[in-house]
């Protein structure tokens, strides 16, 4: 039987995609030597648990200036801003409320997650750009009132509601110009 020229080709493109699919399926699932150093990445890339990455990205910053003064850095600081950071991302409770050109987040915890959430609030606060940002202490942790810089912009009061408290705290490169200025000694809550 003799095949319309349309119908060869057609069974040639299938033929030659399942074959390349199968040397894809054997070649990246069906190892038969075991791995060599040169299947093996030539390097590591994660350092570890989240904080411990934080760390270890810091002690390299650290390293590489020439400047640091040893005698200033203080890694037990980081460490413990890591903890808050920690504490006030999964172990606070957040209520949000809308309010005129903004939102206000009550944010509680008990013991160490309340005095986390204090610190984090107040220092944060001030390095969120573009908002107005007050926090007031609570029995239970704060009360952080965010208002747009202009409370008419309706684009930016529904930023400052769909970030919300985590979101908002988030905001910015600061973060790890912070981490290295704690490390340094300097910059604590």
């Amino acid at each position: 039987m003799r095949l319309p020229r349309v119908a060869t080709l057609v069974l040639s493109c299938v033929v030659a995609t399942t074959l390349r699919a199968q040397a894809h399926e054997h070649g990246s699932a069906m190892r038969h030597e075991p791995p060599t150093a040169t299947t093996a990445p030539a390097t590591a890339t994660e350092t570890g648990q989240s904080a411990f990455a934080a760390i270890a990205e810091i002690v390299r910053l650290l390293e590489a200036d020439p400047s640091t003064d040893w005698s200033k850095v203080n890694l037990e600081a980081l460490r413990q801003h890591l903890i808050d950071m920690e504490q006030v991302t999964l172990r606070s409770t957040v209520a949000q409320s809308p309010v005129p050109g903004g939102a206000i987040f009550s944010v509680t915890g008990t013991g160490r997650t309340r005095d986390a959430i204090r610190r984090m609030a107040r220092e944060h606060g001030h390095m969120v750009t573009g908002v107005t940002w007050t926090a007031a202490e609570t029995p239970e942790g704060v009360r952080v009132t965010v208002r747009a810089t202009n409370a008419d912009d309706a684009t930016a009061v529904a930023r400052i509601r769909g970030l919300g408290f985590i979101g908002l705290l988030t905001v910015g490169e600061h973060h790890t110009r912070h981490h290295l200025m704690v490390a340094r000694g300097g910059m604590m809550h």
